[in-house]
């Protein structure tokens, strides 16, 4: 019997069919990738593998058997004895999926004594073996901190020693590397992969990167619109796709091999420089917790080009972006602004109101402004929604009527309403999937273009940055390590940093990902 068996699976939410027949199968051991764009339904699938919409409001159709379990049939008891001990899950976002209050360790320790009769003591040192088996350095101090002394890699970490805590027969992962850089990302992967070569474990990994996939599972299950398009063993589907819908999805995945999209706007060097920054430092704290975010920093945007900025979680990329647009002044240094400036957040859900309607968040720099009169306004609103590629008439609607890639088109918008000459774009397609992400840095090649802005591009997917800027700056703590046109930089790193990102990025063909994987391997141990 296969470890999960799913038949004809159908899940609606009201009037909306997510999954719409659905099946398919895996045996223990193996690993099945199921990718797709948002609202392909692929996390409310995996959901289903562990009941998980029961009591939700959700109608579930079909048949659903994991390690042994009916799961549609199963009362609460026997879910709760399936979920933990048979079955676990690693969710996308670890803050949310872990209690702010409670130590780590107590948290892992409370699963396992959920499904072990152990003493406290037994369960306290499960929770420190599973914690340092994922990689925790110092795993009895650290399973005595709480969720936010953890980096965001040390956090999934946790969450995945938390699965492991009862060696589940089936780990399902559901984006758990979205949020991550790629080395945190790539370490995350050879984790996964290691531990179900060591234990035996199979893995179900919901993901809408299929370089991720590639890097991670045997077989692939591609999903659109609730259905499953193809199906077939990694190397197969993403060598030679058969469908259509499949090809489309990888022809929308950036390459760091692939040159930039060309926007038409003036080469790197030839324009008037917008900002200039000379030795900027950010520093947060005083005294002995004082720690420079930015660390004597130079550089020069110019109209019309794009300045990729690149590096891992805590490099300081951010800091230095809120910097050029003036929502922080530097500590020491000096930084030179001859233009209006704009950014567009990673997150447009926490950037717009949700109380208000799109329409008045587009409004808002126009009124900032001076301007008063409501139909100059509301007109002047409509064709920016228009130039991005919304209805007009969208003005009313509120931000939950919108999908994460319309909900960045509508950040775009409010930023161009103040007309910039410069955009600062803080990680503004990382949330996204693939074809949404390919539509967005489409759509800023195109403003660029028709209004010769500078754009600052900063980001932690190389992929991304090598599509769309003409030159980049790698950061690594508060410094920046290499900086150049984007081909030199890509073609020919110098920096021993910038090597080691290009090589945690994700390898879409299979066979290149596990001789990545041995390499990173052989690193480690050196």
């Amino acid at each position: 019997m296969s470890l999960v068996e799913v038949s004809d699976l159908s899940i609606s939410f009201g009037d909306v069919r997510a999954v719409d027949g659905l099946s398919f199968s895996l045996e223990a051991g193996g690993a099945l990738g199921v990718v797709g764009e948002s609202g392909s339904g692929k996390s409310a699938s995996a959901y289903a593998l562990l009941g998980l919409h029961r009591g939700t409001g959700a109608k579930v159709g079909g048949s659903i058997q994991v390690a042994g379990v009916d799961v549609t049939a199963a009362d609460d008891a026997e879910l709760r004895a399936l979920r933990g001990a048979k079955a676990a899950m690693v969710f996308q976002d670890p803050l949310s999926s872990l209690d702010p209050y409670y130590a780590v360790g107590d948290q892992i320790a409370e699963v396992y004594r959920v499904h072990h009769r152990g003493s406290r003591r037994a369960a306290r040192a499960r929770a420190v073996e599973v914690l340092d088996r994922v990689g925790i350095p110092d795993a009895v101090r650290r399973s005595r901190s709480r969720p936010h002394e953890f980096s965001g890699g040390m956090r999934q970490r946790a969450l995945i020693a938390m699965a492991l805590a009862c060696e589940p027969q089936l780990l399902i992962a559901d984006e758990p590397t979205t949020a991550l850089d790629v080395t945190v990302q790539a370490q995350i992967l050879d984790l996964l992969h290691d531990l179900r070569r060591e234990t035996g474990m199979g893995l179900l990994l919901v993901t809408h990167d299929v370089g991720v996939a590639a890097e991670s599972v045997d077989e692939v299950l591609v999903m659109q619109s609730g259905r499953a398009v193809e199906r077939g063993p990694v190397g197969e589907v993403l060598v030679a796709p058969r469908e259509p819908y499949t090809r489309a999805l990888l022809a929308a995945v950036p390459r760091v091999t692939e040159q930039r999209i060309s926007s038409g706007a003036k080469p790197a060097g030839d324009g008037e420089v917008l900002v200039e920054a000379d030795g900027v430092r950010q520093v947060f704290g005083r005294g002995k917790s004082a720690q420079a975010a930015v660390d004597g920093v130079s550089l020069t945007v110019r109209r019309g080009e794009t300045l990729g900025i690149v590096g891992e979680s805590g490099s300081g990329k951010t800091t230095l972006g809120r910097m050029l647009v003036g929502l922080l002044e530097p500590t020491s240094g000096r930084l030179t602004r001859d233009a209006r400036v704009q950014m567009v957040f990673q997150d447009p859900v926490s950037s717009l109101n949700p109380r208000r309607s799109i329409g008045e968040s587009v409004a808002d720099p126009l009124r900032a402004s001076g301007e008063r009169d409501e139909a100059v306004i509301r007109t002047r609103v409509r064709d920016l929604l228009t130039r991005v590629g919304l209805a007009p008439e969208s003005y009313d609607r509120y931000p939950h009527e919108f999908s994460g890639g319309q909900r960045q088109r509508v950040g775009i918008a409010r930023a161009l309403a103040a007309e910039p000459e410069l955009i600062v774009c803080d990680e503004a397609v990382s949330a996204l999937d693939v074809t949404t992400q390919a539509q967005v840095t489409a759509l800023l090649a195109e403003l660029q273009r028709e209004l010769g802005l500078a754009l600052v591009f900063i980001a932690h997917d190389l992929a991304v940055v090598r599509q769309v800027s003409d030159r980049v700056a790698v950061m690594r703590r508060g410094r920046i390590v290499e900086e150049g046109g984007v081909d030199e930089v890509y073609g020919n790193p110098r920096d021993p940093y910038t090597k080691q990102l290009l090589a945690a990025v994700p390898a879409l063909d299979p066979a290149l990902a596990t001789v990545r994987r041995a390499a990173r391997k052989e690193l480690a141990a050196a």
